[in-house]
This record gives structure tokens, C-alpha cells and sequence, in this order.
């Protein structure tokens, strides 16, 4: 196998050539064609099969149904070889076409609206949340699938910890009170949105919502742990976002608080990464991080990012995807780059990350990849690192009439067709693989659905 540090020291001398991230090489079973699907659902390289695990609207186990707008995902290990996939779903609270209650809310049990974040006046809840989804490999069926988290909005990626739960983020900023859509009825909320979740992985059924509020207050994105210290990394999805980074009081107990940062650049304060007009950030050219105390991070104003910018802070261009690589962290930048077809960089921590011996060693901030219009893959949103050492990365904007597609970075650059959407205009999210590597788990998004994905992955 070959290691994940090499992975991305190779995708950024890849990066550096004007062919870089266009050409498909073949390396079997991955190649240039795809097989259509007579189903019509997703196409496939030959020897590959797909079972769908999860639909919108179908009747789950507590007689709910499945919510729509099926998004971030992570796999866990289960009972008796079954499989844990814990869901997002990024629903609005107007979006009644999507809702886990149908018409069933006024008729729920106490026991259950109690656990919901926002009620909605009792009304209308927010209508996002998770799910959770109890697979078997073996027969291929899905078992069991409940509400786990309810009462959020717009769910959109999070992130898997290692002591066993999901990191839900709601990409929104939406304020309580009542509100008046052009598009729709009123809308009543009781609570503020903005905030992660965490979902333990072992739950059994609807979990009471509790908001992480000392990781702020914004349009999270993304999240990933740095395992040794439990420090977890954070993408905003804006056009001039920050990349954050939360310091629990308690490594793994994130509820019991800690100090949320933005990074900067060592002696270049403000710096933009876009490359939109100019080149500020050169591929492969490793720079010297800090990082910057947010204040007021619950703050009624939607601003965070922007004080944090005014202290110092870099930004970037919605940053979304993030997965941890092997010890770094790779995180995507959807409309990044002159051609404003997306960027992916990597924070290497440093060897005393979150302590104050950091700056000693500082981490890094590399750009390794840009788009443009020769690249197979543009617009990367959620990413995760394959077992056989890959980059697996989700696109998001749908490039009519080619769809969104599924893509491979081999460590040299070269990219390849995992999976093609062809017969939605939805992007393609929440991609992740089973513990033991042999199941790939992909959504597509609108109107919501989870495929299960297997065939001879490379050793």
C-alpha cells in the first residue's frame, strides 16, 4: 500500500506540472469508461455492483421515514458484523417535501419532540437532523433505520471522531423568531442555528439535541480530529471563509468546552488563498502557520469570520471536504482558483500542535491542487482517503450536461472515474468506506439516496 504522507507529497510535485490532475491512466479496475446502469441510478467501472441502502421517503424503524437531501455519512462497526452509517440530511425548515415527519409531528409522542433542538412553536420543527442506518453486508439489506438527531436545518457535512460518534454541522446562520420566506409560509424558530452536533455512533434511537456552542457559531462545513490530541478541525462554507480549529478542555468530551482559533499565516496577516486575480498561494510551497483566539464565537451577528479575517486570519473559497490523510488533513475549496473550479490544500499540525511550545515547530498550510478547465475533477466537496492510499473526492456543482461524478487521485496526480451520476442533477456526497474496506458508501444528495458499492478495490 502506499502511504498517505507519500500520497500528498506526490499530488503536490503532480500539482506543479500544467498537466497536472488531467490525464486517466489506466490501473485496473479504474479507467476512463464506466458501464451504463440500466437502472439508471449511477454508472459504475466494469465488476462493480451497487445495492441501494437507503431511500428518501421509505418508512424507517420508529415510523418516521427517511428524510431527503442525504449528504455528509460515516461508516461504523456494528454488532455481528453489521455496519454503522450515520447520515446527514440537509433539509431547510420549510422543505416539507423532505421532512422525516411527513404529517405525523402533532401526533408524536412527547418523549420524542422533547428530544428534538428546535421545535418550531410545535409547529414546524426544523426539519434536518440524522439518520442512522444498521446494514448488513452479508445479505446486503439494511435492517434497521431510525431518526437519530431532529430539530436542526441544513446538516451538511461533519465528521467522524475516534471514540465513536459523528460531528454534525448545520451550514446555516439562521436566527429564532419568526420569519417570512419569499418562497414558502411562515417559518417560526425557537432557537438559533449554526452549531455542530455529536451523534454517538451506538445510539438506538432519537438522541436528545444538544448544540456543541463553544465550537461557534457559523456555516460549518466540515470536521476532522487529529487523534492525538483531540484537537478538531473546521471548514466554513463562504466565499471568504475561515479554517478553524476547536482546543477541547477535555480531548474527547467536546461539551465540556474549549477555545475556538482561526489559522493564519506566519507574517502575512490576511492572507487570501483564493487565486482568483492574482497568485498568492504557489502549489507546493509549505507555509508557516499560527493561530489566531476567537472571541465571541456565539455572537448574534454573522461575522466570526470576518473579525477573524480583520485579526489576521487567512480565508479561503467555501471551504468544504476536510478528511484526515495519514496524519495531515486535506480539505477542499470548491470555488478556489483562477479558473474558480476548486483547490485542495493540506494543514500539516505541528509536532506540538495546540500547546504553547507550537510556534517552536509551526504547522503548514500547502495548496496541492488546482483545477482548471482540463481537469477530470472540479468543484471537490467531501473527500475521504481510500484504504488503498487514494483520494476519493465528492463533486458538488453540477456541470450540466456532464453531472457530477465521483473521482480517484492516484500519488501521482493522475485522476480516474470512480462513479458518474448520470441521471440527476444532483451532486454526489457523503462518500466514505466501510471499517474493514471492502463496502464503499456513496449519497446522491437529491432527493436522497445511500448506495452501497463493492467490486475488486485494489489491494
Amino acid at each position: 500500500m502506499i502511504g498517505r504522507r507519500r500520497f500528498l507529497q506526490s499530488i503536490v510535485a503532480a500539482a506543479a506540472t500544467p498537466a497536472a490532475g488531467c490525464a486517466i491512466q489506466s490501473n485496473r479496475p479504474f479507467g476512463a469508461s464506466l458501464k451504463s446502469d440500466p437502472d439508471r441510478i449511477i454508472d459504475l467501472p466494469q465488476n462493480f455492483a451497487y445495492t441501494v441502502v437507503s431511500r428518501h421517503g421509505e418508512p424507517m424503524s420508529d415510523g418516521l421515514v427517511v428524510p431527503g437531501a442525504h449528504d455528509g455519512m460515516a461508516a461504523f462497526d456494528g454488532e455481528n458484523g453489521r455496519i454503522i452509517l450515520v447520515r446527514n440530511h440537509e433539509v431547510g425548515v420549510s422543505w416539507l417535501d423532505a421532512s422525516p415527519f411527513g404529517d405525523a409531528y402533532p401526533e408524536l409522542p412527547e418523549s420524542m419532540k422533547s428530544r428534538l433542538y428546535d421545535r418550531g412553536g410545535d409547529s414546524w420543527p426544523g426539519l434536518g437532523g440524522t439518520t442512522t442506518t444498521i446494514y448488513n453486508p452479508v445479505t446486503k439489506t439494511s435492517e434497521r433505520q431510525f431518526l437519530s438527531l431532529g430539530g436542526t436545518e441544513w446538516n451538511c457535512a461533519g465528521g467522524k471522531t475516534p471514540w465513536g460518534s459523528w460531528l454534525t454541522c448545520e451550514e446555516t446562520f439562521a436566527g429564532s423568531g419568526v420569519s417570512v420566506p419569499d418562497d414558502g409560509p411562515t417559518v417560526t424558530r425557537d432557537k438559533n442555528h449554526g452549531y455542530i452536533f455529536e451523534v454517538p455512533a451506538d445510539a438506538t434511537e432519537l438522541i436528545a439535541a444538544v448544540p456543541l456552542k463553544a465550537m461557534g457559531r457559523f456555516e460549518h462545513e466540515a470536521a476532522a480530529v487529529h487523534e492525538p490530541t483531540g484537537i478538531v478541525y473546521l471548514t466554513e462554507d463562504q466565499w471568504h471563509s475561515l479554517f478553524y480549529r476547536f482546543i477541547p478542555n477535555v480531548p474527547g468530551q467536546l461539551h465540556k468546552g474549549g477555545q475556538l482559533q482561526a489559522l493564519a499565516i506566519v507574517d502575512e496577516d490576511g492572507k487570501p488563498t483564493h487565486n482568483w486575480d492574482r497568485e498568492d498561494m504557489r502549489p507546493d510551497r509549505p507555509l508557516a502557520t499560527r493561530w489566531i483566539d476567537l472571541e465571541d464565537v456565539n455572537s448574534d451577528i454573522n461575522d466570526l469570520r470576518l473579525r477573524g479575517a480583520a485579526a489576521g486570519a487567512a480565508t479561503f473559497a467555501r471551504g468544504e471536504g476536510l478528511t484526515d490523510a495519514g496524519g495531515l488533513f486535506a480539505f477542499a475549496c470548491t470555488i478556489g482558483g483562477p479558473a474558480r473550479l476548486g483547490q485542495v490544500f493540506t494543514y500539516k499540525p505541528s509536532s506540538f500542535e495546540g500547546t504553547t511550545h507550537e510556534q517552536e515547530s509551526p504547522g503548514e498550510l500547502t495548496l496541492i491542487a488546482e483545477a482548471d478547465k482540463n481537469s477530470l475533477l472540479t468543484n471537490c466537496d467531501n473527500l475521504t482517503m481510500a484504504p488503498w492510499g487514494d483520494l476519493i473526492a465528492c463533486e458538488d456543482i453540477v456541470k450540466s450536461p456532464d453531472r457530477c461524478s465521483l473521482v480517484g487521485i492516484r500519488p501521482d496526480g493522475s485522476q480516474y472515474l470512480v462513479a458518474h451520476n448520470a441521471y440527476s442533477d444532483s451532486e454526489v456526497a457523503g462518500v466514505c468506506f466501510s471499517p474493514d474496506g471492502k463496502t464503499m458508501f456513496l449519497n446522491i444528495q437529491y432527493p436522497g439516496m445511500t448506495l452501497a458499492i463493492t467490486g475488486p478495490w485494489p489491494e
